[in-house]
């Protein structure tokens, strides 16, 4: 088994390994896994944080041991907390890393960053204050970046600059945490899902104060939200279908 780390601010993952494949998700810099096959030109990888598969170029990929794969497993998640941060090589060359990135690897890759970010703390209101960063970034299938994000990418960057693990997509998110019955028992800061018409859970979004959410639609947006679901004040129309409330912590 080989093992990798991001070295870059931001690698496209793919569903297969092309580069017109769909991108199903992105890596940020620090994100580290397990590589499980190889093509070419390419890796498929398993990433540590989410057990999420896809493919990425072999050349934006940088190999490390096993041990120090377990080494960085076993401390405690430390993020950038500023949308844009610059990481420095040894040459005194600088490049951006987008907020939300994994710091435990700088030494390990050979990178400082001028101010080491805290920690932030794992409770819902610090969570609801790190969503509003996100707030007007565009919506990109697969984005897990203020400057492109879907509604589970926000869901789980958020969750994760807190040290929290969510699954990837709406539909694994579904799945963990505790159901709440009704949205009058909800806390800010909790996940509300939403289905289609066949019942798949097919988006999320975070719960605010005075039934409000905030979610990746078009772009990162608040709306009022009700047990119906999602309603629009633009189009005077519900754009979502509440299927349940989870929380997380």
């Amino acid at each position: 088994m080989k093992y990798g780390i991001c070295p870059l601010g931001l690698v496209p993952l793919r569903k297969e390994n092309d580069h017109k494949s769909e991108l199903v998700s992105q890596l940020l810099y620090g994100d580290f896994f397990k590589i499980i096959d190889e093509r070419k030109d390419w890796y498929k990888i398993r990433l540590q944080w989410d057990n999420y598969e896809g493919w990425i170029t072999q050349h934006q990929a940088q190999l490390i041991e096993q041990e120090d794969y377990t080494s960085l497993q076993k401390e405690s998640y430390l993020g950038s907390t500023h949308l844009i941060d610059f990481v420095q090589l040894p040459s005194q060359e600088i490049f951006p890393i987008p907020l939300g990135s994994d710091l435990r690897g700088l030494s390990l890759l050979g990178h400082s960053i001028e101010e080491q970010p805290k920690p932030l703390k794992a409770d819902k209101a610090a969570l609801v204050r790190t969503a509003y960063q996100y707030l007007h970034a565009p919506y990109l299938w697969g984005g897990k970046t203020p400057l492109g994000i879907d509604c589970s990418g926000l869901t789980q960057m958020v969750y994760k600059m807190h040290g929290i693990p969510l699954n990837r997509d709406a539909s694994q998110q579904a799945q963990q945490g505790t159901t709440l019955s009704f949205i009058d028992e909800s806390e800010p800061g909790d996940l509300a899902f939403f289905d289609n018409k066949e019942g798949e859970i097919i988006h999320v979004g975070i719960l605010l104060q005075n039934h409000f959410i905030l979610h990746a639609h078009g772009k990162v947006r608040i709306d009022r939200i009700d047990q119906t679901g999602i309603f629009n004040a633009e189009k005077q129309t519900h754009s979502h279908k509440l299927r349940l409330i989870k929380s997380m912590l």
